[in-house]
């Protein structure tokens, strides 16, 4: 696989999403933080952290509040140093309450392949245990698990 920088292409686009997605389901604030300049700026729903501190800060209190999170994303589209991903994760509140959360982001990264900008809408879904599709140990999602598109979301 050629190394994951701008400008990408479809093979190199889709193998960014999976990098990606297998970074947060380690849900390691400072691994994740890795993977993004050092002044990345984001906007995740009404938070706008920047810089990798305060990214590994927002991922510790996310994880602590989201138990037993599990991610999947998938491309959208591509272009130049530009990709943009649906992803729809689940995970439960410390009362035991199941949520599904879909949403989007817009990525924008510099020429070494390191994000500077994500963008993220979000929303959650109230499920029920029973509702759930995510099945996998906690940990990167299997090669054999179906993605979005495959589970009908």
């Amino acid at each position: 696989m050629p190394p994951l920088v701008p400008p990408f292409t479809l093979d190199t686009a889709i193998a960014k999403v999976r990098v990606a997605e297998d970074g947060w389901n380690s849900r390691d604030p400072h691994r994740v933080s890795l993977v993004y300049t050092e002044d990345s700026r984001w906007r995740n729903r009404a938070e706008f952290p920047t810089g990798r501190p305060e990214i590994v800060e927002f991922l510790t209190r996310k994880w602590a509040k989201e138990k037993e999170y599990r991610l999947i994303k998938e491309l959208w589209a591509f272009e130049g140093n530009r990709i943009a991903v649906r992803f729809a994760y689940e995970w439960h509140d410390a009362g035991g309450s199941w949520y599904r959360s879909y949403g989007n982001e817009n990525w924008e990264f510099d020429t070494a392949g390191l994000m500077q900008r994500r963008f993220a809408s979000i929303n959650d879904l109230a499920i029920e245990a029973g509702e759930r599709k995510f099945h996998w140990t906690l940990g990167r999602r299997p090669d054999d698990h179906p993605g979005l598109s495959d589970l009908g979301l």
